[in-house]
């Protein structure tokens, strides 16, 4: 493995205005060709978490995902981030992971927020994904995910023997300041107990339920120290995750050769 670069592109995402949040994120992101490997968007980056975004739901086919395929090829770097998707008769919280090459990998959010009614609106995924970029192995899942250990649990893969499942697992998110000290700790757990680097993205700013983001994104270590913390504000942040310092780490303590073996239904 080689050490890789990931952006937080933190902003306050429009509320239903896919045109204009995609001018937006393209304008924080657009200098970033040759300075990143991996950017990351928040939850629902073109309309802010909303029920009643389901009506603007794109397809596949739609303009979001050209976008998203287009800022990967323009920066040279994989793109990140979820956004309402039709797919028959069913809307996903839907995450896209675009690479330069064009190919796109997708993951439906597992568990929606039943406190904001997003399971009345919205179809629940069931298969989690892991996506090998750039010699790292990613797992991206989306916001209320990250208070399910279960889920995220990382494993060993069978297809390499004596090998965790991800190296890097991804939040992106439209969390509420006001269970800000959650979002924070469980992003260090998440980190502590998968043996390795957690990244956390969320929005800032007020949405139309006014409901108010505080950031706090953040890169967490293996050992659960903060690479990087972000605050209040519209801010594009790029670190350098070392992948030999998380090799050491994994020698030096194997928990995982305790962990439980277990299948998920």
């Amino acid at each position: 493995m080689n050490d890789l670069r990931i952006t937080l592109a933190q902003g306050s995402t429009r509320w239903h205005d896919p045109a204009g949040n995609r001018k937006y994120y393209g304008d924080l992101i657009g200098g970033l060709r040759g300075k990143t490997d991996l950017v990351l968007l928040p939850e629902t980056f073109t309309s802010g978490f909303s029920n009643d975004a389901i009506a603007q739901a794109e397809t596949m086919d739609g303009p979001t995902v050209a976008w998203l395929r287009e800022q990967a090829r323009a920066l040279d770097a994989a793109v990140c981030g979820s956004v309402q998707l039709r797919v028959g008769n069913d809307v996903f919280n839907r995450l896209l992971f675009a690479t330069p090459d064009g190919e796109l990998r997708s993951y439906d959010k597992r568990h929606l927020f039943r406190f904001g009614r997003e399971h009345e609106r919205y179809a629940a995924g069931r298969d989690r994904l892991v996506v090998e970029w750039r010699d790292w192995r990613i797992c991206p899942l989306v916001c209320y995910d990250l208070r399910f250990p279960v889920f995220s649990r990382n494993r060993y893969d069978v297809e390499r023997p004596g090998q965790l499942d991800y190296d890097l697992l991804l939040y992106v998110a439209n969390w509420p300041s006001a269970r800000a000290y959650p979002w924070k700790t469980l992003l260090r757990a998440r980190a502590i107990e998968n043996l390795c680097y957690v990244a956390g993205l969320n929005r800032v700013g007020t949405d139309g339920n006014s409901l108010h983001y505080a950031g706090d994104s953040a890169v967490i270590d293996f050992l659960g120290h903060p690479v990087s913390e972000c605050g209040d504000e519209d801010v594009v942040v790029t670190v350098t995750l070392q992948a030999k310092a998380l090799a050491a780490h994994r020698e030096r303590f194997p928990a995982m050769l305790d962990g439980d073996a277990f299948t998920l239904s």
